[in-house]
């Protein structure tokens, strides 16, 4: 069936108006525990406003949406599936001449929609959501409303420099100076490409800005055969800049798709493990076909051509153990991956593979009957 049709356009926008009231739904019940729980942890603790934890549990979400997507899609197809089906809508079509293929696409197509759109312009926007959420939530167990620090297990990082040698920049603390980083006690080390030590400088505090520039002060630089220098101020040209080590200590969830490339092309270049990012990055862009074969696995325990015959109820429940045992095959699948058992591909396809197989054969099986 052409999803242009008007049969097409109705099953697309059945499919997306359950799709929203059941996100809508599940999400509300969730931000109602999530007040709840946070309440009751920050009972003991008067300087944590309502408002605050109000902000916490909107900020969270975004993690919560994440987590539920699949299920929520696979709920929104049961859910119209069985709507055309008590209306005989399905029976009609299938009458036509249509087969259940036809029947599919454009809530395929719809539902492949709604993953693009997921991960182009809703990931962004819940990135930024998720990356404010943990800043709060470190603010909730610091107990302290102003806090500013991002780590306070320092900083440890490597980048190569146009000469071909390496450059190693150690900090044992990092704040925050409103757009800039402060960092102390801060070590730079120089190595040749055979990694000898080409010189050391160490640093009581640094500054870092956007202009990729590391601006030393009171300042050391220890050198092979030579004697001690002092310096009052040292610059050092670096492609780190703030954006960059913040996102060294958020996990990646908290980074937009769109900048997902470029930072895990800098991690590689600067000496970081890229295996959960690059993970998560190839989950993104696998998502809208996880979420195609949710729809199958819905179409395989709601589209019935007569559902007078009983057994609804068992259908309902069989379709969301299905779902929630395909959640928990992709995570220990994934979990094999995040360690370095399956290659990142197989990590990522396989729980999709397998799930729209066997959804297809009973599909063709259900055609068949």
């Amino acid at each position: 069936m052409n999803p242009n049709s008007i049969f097409g356009r109705y099953l697309m926008k059945q499919i997306l108006l359950a799709f929203i009231g059941v996100m809508i739904t599940a999400l509300g019940i969730i931000f109602i525990f999530e007040m709840i729980e946070l309440l009751r942890r920050a009972a003991s603790t008067p300087q944590i406003t309502f408002w605050f934890l109000l902000k916490m549990a909107i900020t969270k979400l975004p993690e919560t949406m994440d987590m539920i997507f699949p299920f929520v899609m696979m709920i929104a197809a049961m859910i119209t599936f069985w709507k055309v089906s008590k209306s005989n809508e399905y029976v009609i079509v299938l009458a036509s001449g249509v087969s259940i293929w036809g029947f599919l696409t454009p809530v395929l197509t719809a539902t492949f929609l709604i993953g693009l759109v997921n991960i182009t312009i809703i990931n962004p926007i819940s990135s930024k959501m998720y990356e404010q959420y943990e800043r709060l939530n470190v603010k909730f167990k610091m107990q302290d409303m102003n806090t500013v620090i991002f780590t306070d297990k320092g900083l440890w990082t490597r980048e190569m420099q146009e000469n071909g040698n390496i450059m190693v920049i150690q900090a044992k603390f990092v704040n925050q100076e409103q757009k800039d980083l402060l960092l102390r006690d801060v070590s730079v080390m120089e190595l040749d490409k055979n990694s000898r030590i080409i010189k050391s400088t160490e640093a009581f505090a640094a500054l870092l800005g956007k202009e990729h520039k590391l601006n030393l002060k009171d300042v050391k630089v220890f050198a092979p055969g030579q004697s001690t220098q002092k310096h009052n101020t040292l610059t050092y040209h670096t492609e780190l800049t703030p954006k960059r080590i913040k996102e060294t200590f958020v996990t990646p969830e908290a980074i937009s798709f769109w900048n997902l490339p470029g930072t895990i092309k800098f991690y590689e270049k600067s000496g970081f493990a890229v295996l959960k990012h690059h993970l998560h990055y190839l989950s993104l862009l696998a998502s809208p076909f996880m979420l195609m074969a949710m729809i199958l696995v819905a179409a395989v325990f709601a589209l019935r051509p007569n559902h007078r015959r009983g057994g609804v109820l068992f259908l309902i429940v069989g379709g969301i153990v299905t779902g929630f045992l395909v959640y928990f095959m992709s995570q220990v699948i994934y979990a094999f991956g995040l360690n370095g058992y399956l290659p990142e591909l197989m990590a990522v396809w396989t729980p999709i593979i397998i799930t729209a197989c066997l959804s297809i054969t009973a599909l063709l099986q259900m055609q068949d009957g």
